[in-house]
């Protein structure tokens, strides 16, 4: 059963048609859901899309939408929002969208057998303990996820929003059950061969990753498969695990799990910048395993990420390559301010910590420090760098490696201000990314290019054998001028270097 209403009406002479339906007792996870959102987003002539359970947080995104949410839809409820310029677009969006919908595994007519278990505990009974990826809104998280350590299962959480008391409750359990507990906010991993979450076509190898970090951990993966150099797993701990709070709980469980596997013959942990007792503690930690540990920690006064791939590659008995560069126009160096548009949180950060000590203060919205910060929105008064994949810029909409339209319209934004000289953007390929980025990025870097002059400057974060091409991505952007690096730390050295000394 589904219900929903279409309205037409016209504001300042401007055609608006809206369809919102709701869909009662339907389910599809977050991930899907916002895949599905960024298709009918991306469907020429529609204006917004909304397509999410209906829990009361995404009622409220469709309010500020300027939609009226339908009163007797609930968290059960499945909630399609679509705005479009005219009817045909309006209707082209809606079969997108039920398009992406029925081609779920297990939609259709027999998806009420094909997905017969109702909980995760039911599931656990059904087919054994194992893995739980937990994927929904993080207010239900902690009760999906002690259901499945409870059932013996380790867990990944790819949920945020996740209050910091449960992550700790849930870790404590684990530990005690013998488990691990990967994230809350864990966006990618390796299990058993398998990416899980925002993951590449990766070769299997000696090196184990423990990650407090997302798109940190996939610029070392897509570093090792440049070197031909695979991975026994990548076990994501989540942003918050190397915090004070939380102290390392799930880190030190990854750890010994790395180290009891006889594939692995190195760990290295990388991580967004810990606390300073937490990282201590964690080095203490890993001198007592059998297995060699190096840490990757993006701070001030430690190697980058591309050091620190090189440094493990030494360790098992490999030699980095030249990392690939495919070379854009001539830089004609110019005063001004560098603007990074970053869809990776660690990215932009491993970008600031250098960045800063060549340039100096960096405003962001994930500053380095506290006088830093910057309102993503707001236009920046000198060098600055915003994580568009922050949970401040995420709400309601799909994560930006997947929708790219709120970086491309700050992309226009930043290349008109006469004060930006250097825009640097990062491009993260991969299972469950855009499947095409370059063919909206391309053209959007092109017309800044021909119409103020900057120097683009782009970190590809891919694997050889990533569905969207690493080659055909970078033909496509070096085409439209930009400088490409599969090196995010030797990125940002070239974009700093392109700006010129202020008279």
């Amino acid at each position: 059963m589904r219900y929903g209403i279409i309205f037409c009406f016209r504001i300042a002479e401007v055609a608006k048609v809206e369809h919102v339906e709701v869909r009662p007792g339907a389910y599809a996870d977050s991930v899907t859901l916002m895949q599905v959102s960024a298709k009918a987003q991306r469907v020429d002539g529609v204006q917004a899309a909304l397509i999410a359970m209906a829990t009361e947080l995404n009622l409220s995104l469709l309010a500020a939408m300027g939609i009226a949410g339908p009163p007797q839809a609930g968290p059960n409820d499945l909630l399609i929002a679509i705005r479009a310029g005219n009817e045909a677009a309006l209707a082209a969006a809606v079969g997108v969208v039920d398009a992406a919908l029925a081609a779920r595994p297990g939609a259709g007519a027999d998806a009420e057998q094909a997905i017969a278990p109702r909980t995760v505990a039911a599931a656990v009974r059904a087919s054994g303990p194992g893995l739980a990826l937990i994927s929904v809104p993080g207010r239900f998280a902690f009760a999906e996820a002690m259901d499945a350590l409870q059932g013996d299962c380790d867990v990944m959480i790819f949920s945020d929003n996740v209050p910091v008391e449960q992550e700790i409750v849930l870790k404590d359990f684990a530990r005690q059950m013998g488990r691990l507990v990967m994230g809350p906010d864990c966006g990618t991993a390796v299990v058993g061969g398998v990416g899980l979450g925002f993951s590449h076509s990766l070769q299997p190898g000696p090196i184990g990753l423990v990650a407090a970090s997302g798109t940190g951990a996939q610029q070392v993966l897509c570093l090792l498969d440049q070197a031909g150099v695979g991975v026994s797993a990548a076990l994501g701990v989540g942003g918050r695990d190397l915090s004070a709070e939380v102290a390392g709980r799930s880190a030190k469980t990854a750890l010994a799990a790395l180290d009891d596997d006889l594939q692995t013959e190195l760990i290295v942990v990388v991580s967004k910048p810990p606390a300073a007792v937490v990282a201590d503690a964690l080095r203490s930690y890993a001198a007592t395993l059998a297995t060699a540990v190096q840490f990757a920690f993006i701070t001030p006064g430690e190697p980058d990420l591309t050091a620190a791939t090189e440094a493990a590659l030494m360790a098992v008995g490999t030699t980095a390559p030249a990392w690939r560069y495919w070379p854009g126009e001539p830089v004609h160096t110019r005063p001004g301010s560098l603007r990074g548009l970053f869809a990776g949180g660690t990215l932009c950060d491993e970008a600031m910590v250098i960045a800063s000590e060549r340039l100096g203060q960096i405003w962001s919205n994930i500053p380095l420090r506290p006088e830093w910060l910057l309102d993503p929105r707001a236009s920046a008064p000198g060098h600055a760098m915003i994580d568009f994949g922050d949970d401040q810029l995420t709400a309601g909409r799909a994560h930006p490696m997947i929708d790219q339209s709120l970086r491309l319209e700050r992309l226009a934004a930043e290349a008109a201000d006469p004060d930006t000289a250097t825009i640097m953007l990062d491009v993260v390929l991969g299972h469950g990314a855009h499947p095409d980025p370059a063919s909206e990025l391309a053209p959007a870097i092109a017309t800044a290019r021909r119409r103020h002059g900057l120097t683009v400057v782009v970190s590809l974060i891919g694997a050889s054998a990533d569905p969207q091409g690493l080659d055909r991505q970078a033909a496509a952007l070096q085409a439209a001028g930009a400088h490409i690096f599969a090196s995010n730390a030797q990125a940002t050295r070239f974009a700093c270097d392109s700006i010129g000394r202020r008279s």
